[in-house]
């Protein structure tokens, strides 16, 4: 068993490494400092140069210098495949602004330059929650006012005395060439040779929230009011902003290529007043997706093509709908498990079915959807709603690894053996931070396809269910003897070594970290909404819930007879394998690395039932396992005790 913890947990950082590779620990600020270069030259290049002829020597120089230090930093870049064109582009920015080309043409450059760098070296370019506007104009009067002037048109109190001048963010023509994210960036960063700091002290959202509002600035209410009409009645220019990504790093003057100037104008004006309506898009984007794959599939199924409509299926699912589940089943998970099972249905369809089958199920899955449209288009949820939301993801969650840790503490105990429980608290504290670490890769540098996380999370469930059930039998033999006493004072005392505490430290550590990252990622869902304060509530009120359960469990353990609490944990710890088993396959289902054929059966998440034949049978199988173990433990145990 500890070989086998030793292998899963180098298999896990493998896998891990192989699913988000971020950039090495302080490369970041290489792509960031390189965005904000050539985002600086595509908004500054107009007032150095027009229709060829140099304006202002200085600010002309400065673009030359820009432009040579982007190509320095694009080729300091770390490897990567798409480095060399990044470089290109880079060079082609920088002999546009030597040739004195038209401002057009090298604001154009200079945002393809920018899009290939964020393709092959993710940053941040949105929020991960709605920004809040009200709190962004407070910041604004209480951090900015005093250069920037109380409506941002670079008159404040200081401002006569800087040089060079704060930027006018009310300036039309500089501001329909600069990004939210710019700004975000330069609040963010600071303006290196000017009075402009770096306001990195602020938390992101604020940070975000202060740019959303500074973008602002240059709008007025007539441009807001058309932007809504158009947002609502223009569906081809809704189309351009997808989401809230889109409404960050789109400028007016790349939306006007596509769509007019005066209605990227509009738009752009009323999607940074309200962000809400664009994060509420990219929801709905998401479904698109999942009906259009959804059709596709469909037509692969009456041409004959199962293979292509599987693909096409398992698309639908973890392209466009999963990245949803964190949201809706926040809100409705009961309306989550129909989609799901929707889903599987459907596939199983295609493979075994007939095609009026495949029609049926593809239909129902298409009035889901609209469900899932209403419950995630509707309003914010209610503090009491994210509150209940809070609770019951963390119980639901925490309380499987608190079974397996709580197991392990309350062994330890009975075998006297306090020295060891530091590895046990070592694993699931580094199990919590390596959660975290995840979420923040999965948030911050790369994208954690749905298949990669079904995939990591059905195959250690799966890895865990055989590492507890053979603890589980092992622990049976060993009650079933009638030998506890003597096996803790003769053998355990030395079997207890060093790798043996490190097997512990594993298992905690697996039995934890399965279960952090999807908990944060329904906190993440449910912190859109809003109502922090509810949220923490939730959080706090399951924490203190989860160690009063586990007290109780540790206080009942330590008076109940040694024999007896390893018999009861050992059948505990039998059924908790039989859960893990169904969790891990469903999980592998999800990703399509199993079929599924759907049975008429309940399904209860909490138990790892879920309604298909393969994850009936994976436990039925861990099932049968368990319990021959315990028979033939029970029966070695009997004849090895002797005649009275």
């Amino acid at each position: 068993m500890k070989r086998l913890l030793l292998l899963f947990c180098m298999s896990w950082f493998s896998l891990g490494a192989a699913i988000a590779q971020p950039l090495p620990a302080g490369s970041e600020e290489g792509p960031r400092q390189l965005w904000q270069l050539l985002d600086y030259v595509a908004v500054d290049y107009g007032g150095a140069v027009d229709k060829g002829a140099v304006i202002s020597e200085a600010e002309y120089a400065e673009m030359v210098d820009f432009t040579a230090n982007a190509v320095t930093q694009a080729r300091g870049l770390p490897p990567h495949a798409s480095k060399d064109t990044v470089i290109a582009a880079a060079v082609s920015l920088q002999d546009a602004v030597s040739k004195k080309s038209d401002g057009a043409e090298v604001s154009r450059l200079a945002h393809q330059a920018e899009a290939l760098l964020i393709a092959a070296y993710p940053i941040p370019v949105a929020p991960k929650t709605v920004p809040d506007l009200k709190q962004g104009a407070a910041l604004f009067q209480a951090q900015c006012m005093s250069c920037h002037g109380s409506k941002g048109a670079g008159d404040g109190p200081l401002a006569a005395n800087l040089d060079p001048p704060p930027i006018a963010f009310t300036d039309r023509e500089r501001a329909s060439s600069r990004s939210v994210m710019a700004l975000y960036q330069v609040i963010s960063q600071g303006v290196s040779g000017t009075s402009m700091p770096s306001f990195a002290a602020l938390s992101d959202d604020d940070r975000w929230a202060l740019a959303f509002f500074t973008g602002t600035l240059s709008h007025d209410d007539e441009m807001r009011n058309r932007g809504e009409k158009l947002w609502k009645d223009n569906a081809a220019a809704r189309n351009q902003f997808a989401d809230l990504s889109a409404v960050t790093t789109l400028t007016e003057v790349a939306a006007a290529a596509r769509i007019g100037a005066e209605d990227a104008r509009d738009l752009t004006a009323y999607l940074r007043s309200h962000p809400e309506a664009a994060f509420e898009a990219g929801n709905t984007g998401r479904l698109a997706l999942s009906r259009t794959r959804l059709n596709e599939s469909l037509s692969a199924v009456r041409q004959g093509d199962k293979q292509a409509a599987t693909r096409l299926a398992l698309s639908a699912y973890l392209d466009g709908f999963e990245p949803l589940e964190p949201s809706l089943g926040a809100r409705n998970k009961a309306l989550l498990t129909e989609v799901e099972n929707g889903m599987l249905g459907y596939r199983s369809a295609i493979a075994n079915g007939t095609l009026a089958e495949a029609e049926a199920a593809a239909q129902k899955l298409d009035y889901l959807f609209a469900d899932v449209e209403k419950e995630l288009g509707g309003d914010a949820a209610s503090p009491l709603t994210t509150f209940l939301g809070s609770l019951t993801i963390l119980l639901r969650e925490g309380l499987e690894a608190l079974l397996i840790v709580v197991g392990i503490m309350a062994f330890l105990k009975k075998a006297k053996r306090p020295d060891v429980l530091r590895y046990v608290h070592a694993g699931w504290v580094v199990a919590l931070l390596a959660g975290g670490l995840t979420w923040a890769v999965a948030t911050y540098f790369v994208t954690i396809s749905g298949a990669s996380r079904e995939v990591t999370e059905g195959l250690s469930s799966l890895f865990a269910a055989l590492v507890l059930l053979s603890v589980g039998l092992w622990m049976h033999q060993k009650s079933a003897a009638g030998r506890w006493q003597d096996y803790l004072k003769e053998k355990l005392s030395s079997a207890m070594s060093k790798r043996s505490a490190w097997a512990l430290f594993g298992l905690s550590f697996i039995a934890v970290y399965r279960e952090v990252f999807e908990t944060v990622l329904f906190y993440s869902a449910l912190a859109a909404d809003g109502n922090g304060n509810a949220l923490l509530a939730g959080l706090g009120v399951g924490v203190a819930l989860l160690a009063v359960l586990a007290w109780v469990m540790l206080k009942t353990s330590a008076r109940m007879p040694i024999g007896k609490f390893f018999s009861i944990s050992s059948i505990l710890i039998a059924i908790l394998a039989v859960i893990l088993a169904g969790k891990g396959v469903a999980g592998l289902q999800e990703a399509g690395w199993v079929g599924a054929t759907p049975i008429a059966a309940p399904r209860i998440d909490l138990l790892g039932m879920y309604p298909t034949a393969e994850t009936v049978i994976a436990q039925v199988v861990v099932l049968l396992i368990a319990v021959l173990g315990f028979v033939l433990n029970t029966y070695k145990g009997r004849q090895a005790q002797p005649a009275r």
